[in-house]
C-alpha cells in the first residue's frame, strides 16, 4: 500500500476538459506557493485527447502514469457515441486503483445545512456492477443484463484499506454499507468479509447498515458517521451525497489508490463547459485533492498549508467563487488561497 517517493517526485498532470485547464493551472500555482515540490508531466485524456490524437486515453498518458505512479487529474468528458468508455473507469482498472477515498467536512463559510460533518468514504473501485460484465440478451436489444462481480479478494483488500486508513488518521468508527438483506450472495459476501476484517481491528468500532437506511440517516444526522466503506455502485452514489452535505462536488477532494503506491488524485465535479474559458471556475476541489497528493508523497507541511489556505479563502464571501455564493473569479480565489499561507 505504501511507496517511498523522491524528494521531488514527478506526477502526470491531466488538465482535463472544459474548465479543467483553468483549475489545473490555479492548482499548480497554489502547490508551488505552498512549498510543494512536484515536477509535472502534462498528458492528455478525455475529449481533448480525442480531438487531438483521436483516443480518449492515449498510450502516452498510460505510460506516463505507469512510470511516475502518481497523477493529478482535472474533470474529463466522455465523448458521446463511438463506443467510448469512461476514461475514469478505464484508469482505475488499468492501474488497479481499487480504493476510492472521498473525505468531506463542513467548511466554514460554504453554504450547508449541517455544521458537524466530517466523513471519509472508502469505495471499492474495480468490481461490482462497474466491472463491465453486461450484454443484451436478445438480438433485438429489447432486454439487457449487467452482472455484479463481488470477490472475497476485492472485498478484503478494500476493508483492510479502510481499517488501516482509520488507524493512520485517528478515525474511531467504520460503517460498512450494503444491501445484504436482498442481495444475499454478492452483498452478503462483502458483509461477511467486512465482519471478518473488523475482528482484526478491535481498536476501531464497527457496524453495518443497509444502503437505503444509510442514505436517509446521512441527510438527517450525518454526524453519526465517521468512516464508511462500501462497494462500487453504492460508493459512487453515497460519495456524491456526502459531498452535497458540505456544499457540493466543487469542494470535495478524491483519491484513487492502488497497491504499491500508484495513485491518481482528481476533481470529481463536471467539466462545466458553459463557463469554460471565462475565468469563473472554482478550483477548490482539485486543490484539496492536490493536498491529498502532497500527503501521499510525504510532503505533509505544504499539504496542510494548501488545505488551510483553501479553507481560509472559502471562509470569506469576497474570495469565494460565485458557485458558492461569493464574488471572486478563479484568479482572485487562487490569490486569496496563496495570501493565507
Amino acid at each position: 500500500m505504501s511507496k517511498t517517493f523522491p524528494e521531488r517526485p514527478t506526477a502526470t498532470l491531466i488538465e482535463g476538459d472544459g474548465i479543467g485547464p483553468e483549475i489545473a493551472a490555479a492548482t499548480v500555482k497554489a502547490i508551488d506557493a505552498a512549498g510543494g515540490r512536484i515536477t509535472w508531466d502534462p498528458q492528455l485524456a478525455g475529449l481533448t485527447a480525442v480531438e487531438k490524437v483521436k483516443d480518449p486515453l492515449p498510450q502516452a498518458t498510460i505510460d506516463s502514469i505507469k512510470t511516475h505512479q502518481l497523477a493529478l487529474k482535472g474533470p474529463l468528458a466522455t465523448p458521446s457515441g463511438g463506443g467510448y468508455r469512461s476514461v475514469n473507469v478505464g484508469l482505475r482498472q488499468q492501474f488497479d486503483l481499487y480504493a476510492n477515498v472521498r473525505p468531506v467536512r463542513t467548511i466554514a463559510g460554504v453554504p450547508s445545512h449541517f455544521d458537524k460533518v466530517d466523513i471519509v468514504l472508502v469505495r471499492e473501485n474495480t468490481e461490482d456492477l462497474y466491472a463491465g460484465v453486461e450484454h443484451y440478451v436478445d438480438p433485438r436489444r429489447t432486454a439487457a443484463e449487467s452482472i455484479a462481480i463481488i470477490t472475497r479478494f476485492g472485498s478484503e483488500r478494500i476493508c483492510v484499506y479502510a481499517f488501516e486508513y482509520a488507524r493512520r488518521h485517528g478515525r474511531k468508527k467504520i460503517t460498512l454499507v450494503h444491501k445484504a438483506n436482498i442481495l444475499k450472495m454478492t452483498n452478503g459476501l462483502f458483509l461477511d468479509v467486512g465482519r471478518e476484517v473488523a475482528a482484526r481491528y478491535p481498536d476501531i468500532q464497527f457496524d453495518d447498515m443497509i444502503v437505503d437506511a444509510t442514505a436517509m440517516k446521512l441527510v438527517v444526522m450525518p454526524e453519526r458517521f465517521d468512516m464508511i466503506v462500501t462497494m462500487n455502485l453504492f460508493g459512487d452514489i453515497l460519495s456524491d451525497l456526502t459531498a452535497g452535505l458540505v456544499g457540493g462536488l466543487g469542494v470535495a477532494p478524491a483519491a484513487n489508490i492502488g497497491d504499491g503506491g500508484c495513485a491518481i488524485f482528481e476533481a470529481v465535479h463536471g467539466t462545466a463547459p458553459d463557463i469554460a474559458g471565462k475565468g469563473l471556475a472554482n478550483p477548490s476541489g482539485l486543490m484539496l485533492s492536490a493536498a491529498m497528493l502532497l500527503d501521499h508523497v510525504g510532503q505533509s507541511e505544504p499539504a496542510e498549508r494548501l488545505r488551510k489556505g483553501v479553507y481560509a479563502a472559502l471562509g470569506k464571501t469576497e474570495s469565494r467563487t460565485r458557485d458558492l455564493g461569493g464574488q471572486a473569479d478563479t484568479k482572485a480565489f487562487t490569490e486569496a488561497v496563496i495570501r493565507s499561507f
